[in-house]
């Protein structure tokens, strides 16, 4: 299975216990240092103790200043680091600071108690401690991303985890996005992760492997950290070098949308006032003063920019072999469409012989 389809996977087979390494934690977590001052911290989908999550908040918890760290681990009682899931009780670990003057957490130190039911985030125990929480920071299950998102935005919750840059494409969470009401982080902007696996996971694609200590771990790509905790680097402006003008064939105009198509974020033009369609991996650098978000190529996520074109009378062509595929052009409907037949799959032509096709998903901008 390819590496960067791994997430998507996930999804489909709830296999998505993914276990996050320290150094990415580390990574990411020093760019927010100030924010957890005086806090509770909740990891509420972890297996407690051993988690890095867990691990990396008690070790620094007087450097942080936290008040209190709160950790949760579904339909599991045992403390190894893979749960089975086979448990239909759970419990919670807390700890509240350092009380024998070393930096390491005891396990008097650290409070055990067992949930009555599984531990589900989703469940009435679990949601009592997320009240009591300010951040949470933990990688959910991949599967439940847009549930789990609604929840922490229903409790007005600050937050960090980890989730995959396909994810700003779901309608619910798009529109977090365009509000900026939850933006991207600050450490991961490309390339793959290492995660470790339980030893039930397969092991059945390149970047896979078994470590020098027997844990089994995979790579993924597309991973992103999502959070609304504020950090400087996000109101940096993006250098553009590019220019439009005498360079038109480079941006060409999409038939549906009065916006360019830029295929790079580094090609963004300086000189271009309008509407410009980006890759989604423009979050990683969008900053709101310098950059206005319109929507997103799909269905109802661009009601700042509407599409000026339909394509339900025309019919869809496979370009390997130049001949219809049954379908229609509806499934491109306001999608990021060009004139010719592409590089994709398919293409669509129209009833007069007009030939467009779909590009990728495109974020909508403008400069400010």
């Amino acid at each position: 299975m390819p590496k960067n389809t791994r997430l998507n996977q996930a999804a489909k087979n709830k296999k998505d216990e993914f276990y996050t390494q320290l150094i990415d934690i580390e990574n990411e977590l020093r760019h927010y240092k100030e924010h957890f001052r005086g806090k509770t911290v909740l990891c509420n989908c972890d297996d407690p103790r051993v988690s890095n999550f867990f691990h990396y908040f008690a070790y620094n918890f007087r450097e942080l200043g936290l008040k209190r760290l709160i950790t949760t681990c579904y339909k599991n009682q045992d403390l190894n680091l893979f749960s089975n899931n086979d448990c239909e009780r759970a419990i919670w670990l807390e700890y509240n600071g350092e009380t024998d003057g070393g930096r390491v957490p005891t396990v008097e130190e650290i409070g055990v108690h067992p949930f009555k039911g599984d531990g589900d985030f989703r469940s009435k125990e679990c949601i009592e401690l997320l009240k009591q929480a300010d951040i949470v920071c933990t990688n959910p299950p991949f599967s439940l991303f847009r549930e789990y998102v609604a929840q922490l935005m229903e409790y007005d919750k600050k937050f960090l985890i980890i989730g995959n840059i396909n994810s700003v494409t779901y309608k619910e969470v798009f529109p977090l996005i365009l509000n900026n009401q939850v933006w991207l982080g600050q450490s991961i902007h490309s390339g793959d992760r290492k995660f470790w696996v339980p030893d039930s996971y397969p092991l059945d694609a390149a970047g896979c492997g078994v470590d020098e200590d027997g844990k089994r771990y995979i790579r993924v790509k597309g991973v992103r950290w999502f959070t609304n905790l504020d950090y400087k680097e996000r109101h940096e402006n993006l250098i553009l070098t590019e220019t439009y003008k005498g360079n038109e064939e480079k941006y060409p105009h999409y038939d549906n949308y009065d916006a360019i198509d830029v295929g790079r974020t580094s090609d963004i033009p300086y000189d271009y006032d309008g509407a410009m369609g980006v890759p989604i991996t423009f979050l990683d650098k969008y900053n709101p003063e310098q950059f206005e978000l319109l929507g997103l190529t799909q269905f109802g996520c661009h009601d700042m920019l509407q599409d000026t074109k339909k394509y339900s009378a025309y019919k869809e062509y496979l370009r390997s072999s130049d001949k219809p595929t049954g379908q229609s052009g509806s499934k491109t409907n306001e999608n990021a469409v060009l004139q010719g037949k592409g590089t994709k799959k398919t293409y669509y032509v129209g009833p007069n012989g007009e030939i467009v096709h779909s590009e990728y998903k495109r974020l909508l901008i403008r400069k400010q």
